[in-house]
C-alpha cells in the first residue's frame, strides 16, 4: 500500500480592495516539488509532478482574516477555491506595500496528514493609497523568453518544462522597468504590478520563483486552468487574458493603468480593445518586438495612426525607461 502524500493549500497571490476580497488558490496533495534542486532528473521529476497533481476535491476551507473575520470556501472538482465577496473594512490590516496577510486551512479533515499544522499563509494585494497607477503585464516573451512565436511551439515546451526556473533568462533590464514603475516618479508610490499569463496554474510556483529570483516587484500572478480534451466546463466568451485585465480595471475604477506585452501573440489587439472599453483609463501601452516580420508589420499597421493612447514598440528596456520618463511615470 502506497503512502499518501500530506495535504497542502497553495494560496495564489491575489488582489482586492479594503472592502472586497478576491482570493484564489488550490488544495492539493504535497508532491514535494523543490525548485532549488539541481540536476536533470530532479528537473524531470519536478516537471512531472507539476502536471500530475492530486487535487483535494469538494472540501471546505476556512479563511481567517487579520480582523478576526472568518470565511468559508469549497474547492471544486480540480481542487481550486475562489472567494469573491464583500467584507468589513481591512484598512488597518494592510502593510505599507499594500499586502493583506491571511491564513487558510482545511475546515474538517480527519485522519489526514496536513502540512504546516493546517495553517497556510495567503496574501492579497490592496493597492496603497499612495499609488498613482497600476501596471498590468504579460509574462511570456515580455519578461522572459518562452518561444511563443517559434514553429510548433517547441521552444515553449523546452523552456517551460525542461529548464530550471533560476536558469530562465529575464530580458536585460526588464526588472528595472517594473521596479521603476512600481516606485513611480516619487520613488515611494508602491504602484501595483499585476502579472497575467496564458500559462496554466500548474506553473504558478515556477513563475513565482522566477520573478522573485530575478528581482521583479511582487504582485498577483494570474494564470489559467489547464484544460484537457475531456474538460466539459463552459468556456468563457472572453480570452483568459482579456477577462483578467478587465476584472482588474473594474476592481479599481479610480486608477489608471500601464499595459505591457509583446508582439508574439495578441497582446496589442487585447490592449487596444481594453482602451475602447475603458476610455481615459490607460496611460501607455508597451509592446516588446519579436523576430517575426509578418507579425511586426501587422502591428505597425495597427498603430500607425493610433493616437488614443501612447504606444511604444520596443526592443531594449532603455527605450521604455526613457519613454516612461517623458510621460512622467518614473523619475
Amino acid at each position: 500500500m502506497f503512502k499518501k502524500d500530506p495535504l497542502q493549500i497553495i494560496a495564489f497571490q491575489s488582489y482586492g480592495t479594503k472592502t472586497h476580497l478576491y482570493l484564489r488558490g488550490r488544495a492539493l496533495e504535497d508532491e514535494s516539488i523543490d525548485l532549488s534542486k539541481k540536476g536533470f532528473f530532479s528537473l524531470l521529476r519536478n516537471t512531472w509532478k507539476r502536471f500530475e497533481t492530486d487535487e483535494v476535491r469538494h472540501e471546505t476551507l476556512k479563511i481567517q482574516l487579520p480582523n478576526e473575520q472568518v470565511l468559508y470556501s469549497d474547492t471544486n472538482s480540480e481542487g481550486y477555491y475562489l472567494v469573491d465577496e464583500q467584507t468589513n473594512d481591512l484598512t488597518d490590516s494592510i502593510n505599507e506595500e499594500g499586502w493583506l496577510n491571511y491564513e487558510i486551512a482545511y475546515d474538517v479533515f480527519k485522519d489526514k496528514l496536513i502540512n504546516l499544522e493546517n495553517r497556510f499563509p495567503g496574501e492579497m494585494l490592496i493597492p496603497s493609497e499612495s499609488s498613482k497607477f497600476g501596471v498590468i503585464s504579460d509574462i511570456d516573451d515580455t519578461l522572459l523568453e518562452t518561444g511563443v512565436v517559434s514553429k510548433l511551439k517547441w521552444k515553449v515546451l523546452v523552456n517551460s518544462l525542461f529548464k530550471h526556473a533560476e536558469n530562465r533568462m529575464a530580458f536585460a533590464g526588464a526588472a528595472t522597468i517594473y521596479s521603476k514603475l512600481h516606485q513611480g516618479i516619487s520613488g515611494e508610490e508602491a504602484n501595483p504590478i499585476f502579472y497575467v499569463s496564458n500559462s496554466p496554474w500548474n506553473l504558478y510556483r515556477y513563475l513565482e520563483y522566477f520573478l522573485k529570483h530575478n528581482n521583479f516587484p511582487k504582485g498577483p500572478i494570474l494564470l489559467r486552468d489547464f484544460r484537457t480534451p475531456f474538460d466539459k466546463t463552459k468556456k468563457r466568451k472572453l480570452s483568459h487574458k482579456e477577462h483578467e485585465i478587465k476584472n482588474i480595471i473594474k476592481t479599481y475604477p479610480n486608477k489608471k493603468f500601464v499595459l505591457i506585452g509583446d508582439a508574439g501573440e495578441h497582446d496589442i489587439d487585447i490592449y487596444l480593445d481594453i482602451v475602447k472599453h475603458f476610455p481615459n483609463r490607460i496611460k501607455a501601452i508597451y509592446i516588446r518586438t519579436v523576430n517575426h516580420k509578418k507579425r511586426m508589420l501587422r502591428i505597425q499597421r495597427l498603430i500607425k495612426d493610433y493616437t488614443n493612447v501612447p504606444v511604444l514598440l520596443f526592443k531594449d528596456s532603455e527605450e521604455v525607461l526613457e519613454h516612461a520618463k517623458q510621460l512622467k511615470l518614473i523619475a
